[in-house]
This record gives C-alpha cells, structure tokens and sequence, in this order.
C-alpha cells in the first residue's frame, strides 16, 4: 500500500509563542485562512504544556501543506502508518528562516502520540546545512546520530540564486536491521534498528518558528 500525505504553503507571519506542549487533536476547521482548511483527520501534538493553536498555522494547500510555528509540534494523521520494510520520504521547502537554526523534518515509529508514553524516532534538518537523528521515548529525546554536516543538504543561504526557499528531499529506508537515510539522493549515514521505534505512524516533526511547505510526504514498502 502506498500512502502519501500533502502539505499547504503559504507565507504567513505569525506570533512565535512561548513554546508549549498541549495534546490537541485539531479539528479540520481549527484553522481556516481564507478558504484553505487544516488537513482533514490529522492530530498535532506540542511539545511543551500551554501551547496555543493560535500560534500554529498548518493547512492543505495543493500540491501538499504550510506549516508556520509557532511552538515545536509533530503533526499527522492517524492513517498514515509504515511497517517491516519501509521508505519514507518528504519533499520539503523552507522560506527564509530569519537567522534561526531551528530543525524539521518527520518522525516515524510513532505510538501513543497523544499520551504520556509517546515513542517515535526522527529525522531532522537545519539551517547551515546538517542533520540529526533522535528518538523519544516519554519525555526522554536521546540522540542516536548528533548533528552533522552533509554537503547535499541545501541550506537557505545556500538556496540557488533566484529561489525563495532551501529544497530538500528527505529519505528514511528501514529495512532488516538497518535505517538508512539520506538528502537529495546522497546518503548520509545508515545507523542500527535495534532498540528504536521504527514501526508506526508516520508525520511531520517542524520545531518553533519555521515556515515551510512540504509538497509530500508518504511510505511505500520496500520488497
């Protein structure tokens, strides 16, 4: 089964609140903004306590969704679940991020995602041109692969001339013991899957105050 989720774009300036971590469930008319509605059937998830949804802007918007934060969140939909043999993949587009260093991505593994024992292991980005790995188990976020710089990994500053936004394609391949990942068609690291959560939901993972529009993200199995 193939399942690919979209991601609207829109730039949108909005409050960055002082970060928060509340379980909202979003309804799909929680944030309208003229006429463009929040993807149908998804979930969202803060990071912190007191977070409100008037600081996330996140809407379908063809091809794909916009996500402005706001406070640090996971989004997805329940649906969106990969299992055993896997390749995930998100094509993403991040607008000037105004000096900030802050990471996005998309997690996978994710279980009890709006309860107190919430596990997922994710894959980021950030500006300056690195990548991390992580997995959270509760309130615990240990890192599996620390931040490390990657040439194929397009920074905005390194954006080409004339271009709004920093285009990334971000790829996790899980399959037997092995979690491979890698930007653009460059690999850059492929770590153990033992001892992380690999299978599960799927979704996006946008720290605070980003803007970006993901054209794509979805799971194909790998035979």
């Amino acid at each position: 089964m193939f399942s690919t989720r979209y991601l609207p774009a829109a730039p949108v300036t909005l409050a960055i609140a002082a970060a928060a971590l509340v379980l909202t469930a979003l309804p799909a008319a929680a944030q309208d903004d003229e006429g463009l509605p929040f993807p149908e059937g998804w979930q969202v998830r803060f990071d912190r306590e007191g977070a409100s949804m008037d600081d996330l802007y996140l809407v379908t918007m063809t091809p794909g969704y916009h996500v402005t934060t706001g406070p640090a969140m996971i989004a997805w939909h329940p649906d969106s679940v990969a299992t055993g043999d896997f390749r995930v993949e998100s094509e993403t587009f991040l607008f000037d991020p105004q000096g900030r260093r802050e990471a996005f991505g998309f997690f996978i593994g994710g279980s009890d995602l709006m309860g107190p024992d919430q596990r997922y292991t994710y894959f980021l980005l950030r500006e300056g041109g690195q990548f991390l790995v992580k997995s959270r188990a509760g309130t615990e976020t240990p890192v599996v692969h620390d931040w490390t710089a990657h040439p194929a990994i397009v920074s905005y500053a390194t954006r080409p001339e004339g271009s709004a936004t920093a285009k990334n394609v971000l790829v996790l391949e899980a399959t037997g013991d092995e979690l491979r990942f890698s930007v653009n068609g460059e690999s850059l690291w492929t770590g153990p899957r033992a001892g992380l959560a690999t299978d599960g939901i799927f979704g996006l993972r946008v720290n605070h105050g980003l803007n970006l529009h993901i054209t794509s993200i979805g799971h194909v199995p790998v035979r």
